[in-house]
């Protein structure tokens, strides 16, 4: 096992390399310059390695950081495009989306980006916005925590400000039916399979009590249907145990910290933890054929999950609005 592991780690970091070669190449000159969905960078070559650097330190320390990460550029993309609004402190002139129900009190990793920034910053001052951090960071949290590598485009742009409004609304909720991820999906140009596919994120991660209470209600509805009762029954037991709605809860149970395709297989056996989980086999057939696929297919799963991730990660903000490089990612400077 110990030389399988090994192996597999010696892949990931070969193919990262060619990921960032590939990347370096853009940003001199030499790839295809309408694939790059924001436009040419300046060119910083040590940035991809100061940011795995970063991020395998911070996973190293602590194995939940991996889905923090991958949670903070999926929470960015969804408001307003991938343009690190969800980094913004509130100022005088707006509140932030750190405050927003899906946010607050649940986010975490800002200090890791404020570290890779800072040395970002040093030695390649404004020249790799924290929308590209928050991009290439995610992919790298996926990797090192065994699954699937892309490439990441440069180029996003740092916005001037950020909406909690738009993060309450724009976010899907814990409790979300299916056709309300497919709407808030597809209102951002990503369709059903992406939805399913970027879902699997759930793979990694912890969540809090509060988040799927409504898996644990005997009120005659529908959350538990097609759930597996002894997985319900130790979730009661874990949050009626604490009395404290913040207890953690991992959204895969069997490989908690690995990212693979365990959380389709067991939302397949009624065990997954959120209702937005849950409810892609019990209330829609066309999602409950993708978790099928993806449950006995880990490739698929993967290669789904990359081009999804692509799509995402290449959101733009709205027409017209100013972005720059900022300097502090939690200041609009």
């Amino acid at each position: 096992m110990a030389n399988y592991l090994a192996f597999h780690l010696c892949l990931i970091m070969f193919e990262l390399i060619a990921v960032t070669s590939a990347n370096m190449k853009a940003s001199y000159g030499g790839g295809d310059e309408n694939q790059m969905p924001f436009g040419m960078p300046p060119f910083c070559p040590e940035a991809e390695s100061i940011i795995f650097y970063w991020v395998k330190t911070a996973i190293t320390e602590d194995p939940r950081m991996a889905a923090s990460l991958l949670r903070l550029h999926f929470h960015d993309c969804f408001v307003n495009g991938c343009d690190a609004s969800v980094l913004l402190d509130d100022n005088d002139n707006f509140v932030g989306e750190k405050t927003a129900a899906p946010n607050a009190n649940s986010l975490r990793g800002f200090e890791v980006i404020d570290a890779i920034k800072s040395e970002i910053e040093s030695v390649c001052p404004q020249t790799v916005s924290c929308a590209d951090i928050l991009a290439i960071a995610a992919r790298d949290s996926v990797v090192l925590s065994g699954g699937p590598v892309w490439k990441v485009e440069f180029g996003r742009g740092d916005s001037l400000s950020a909406s909690k409004t738009a993060a309450q609304n724009n976010i899907p909720a814990p409790n979300s039916t299916v056709a309300t991820l497919v709407s808030k999906f597809q209102n951002l140009g990503l369709s059903l399979r992406d939805m399913v596919a970027l879902s699997g994120a759930h793979t990694l991660g912890r969540a809090r009590c509060v988040s799927f209470s409504s898996r644990l209600q005997n009120n005659g509805n529908s959350p538990n249907e097609g759930a597996n009762q002894e997985f319900i029954e130790s979730l009661k037991q874990l949050c009626s145990e604490s009395g404290n709605s913040s207890t953690l809860a991992h959204l895969d149970l069997v490989t908690p910290v690995t990212f693979d395709n365990q959380y389709y297989i067991n939302l397949l056996t009624g065990e997954g933890l959120l209702q937005s989980d849950q409810v892609l086999v019990t209330s829609d057939y066309q999602t409950r054929e993708i978790v099928e696929t993806y449950a006995v297919d880990p490739i698929a799963f993967f290669e789904d999950f990359k081009q999804s991730m692509v799509k995402m990660g290449s959101l733009k903000p709205p027409v017209g609005t100013q972005t720059v490089i900022r300097t502090n990612c939690r200041t609009p400077s």
